[in-house]
């Protein structure tokens, strides 16, 4: 069944996935510095684990906001954005720390930026219809 969320509350939900996917490379740069994660590198990597996968995925994603671009660019994103965290990870723990290094500060970082913006605009969108 869908139920759309009323706009001050879709709102908040972006605002708070940028938030914590900001911080996701504090996390992966301690993962490279100590060699451990707290969580399993594939589990890192799934986009539907987060609140904001699990939110995208939510009944409250009505087909109209499914089939919308700003819906399928943050989604194709956060998934990226997963993928690159898991590899981060998944090099961090195996003390591959120059790759892991690499990567967090080329593929990821690059992601997690086209991934905020596009969180940002998607939440400015829905603030101007208000």
């Amino acid at each position: 069944m869908e139920t759309e969320l009323p706009e001050n509350e879709f709102a908040k939900h972006l605002t708070d996935a940028i938030q914590a996917h900001g911080t996701w490379k504090l996390k992966l740069r301690t993962a490279i510095n100590t060699g451990k994660t707290d969580q399993d590198p594939s589990h890192i990597a799934c986009d539907d684990r987060c609140a904001l996968g699990q939110w995208l995925k939510s009944p409250v994603m009505t087909s109209q906001i499914r089939a919308g671009m700003p819906h399928q660019v943050v989604s194709r994103l956060h998934r990226k954005f997963h993928a690159n965290a898991g590899e981060v990870a998944k090099l961090a723990i195996a003390n591959r720390k120059s790759e892991a290094d690499a990567l967090l500060e080329g593929k990821f970082q690059e992601g997690s930026q086209k991934l905020v913006r596009a969180l940002r605009k998607w939440r400015g969108e829905v603030e101007t219809r208000h």
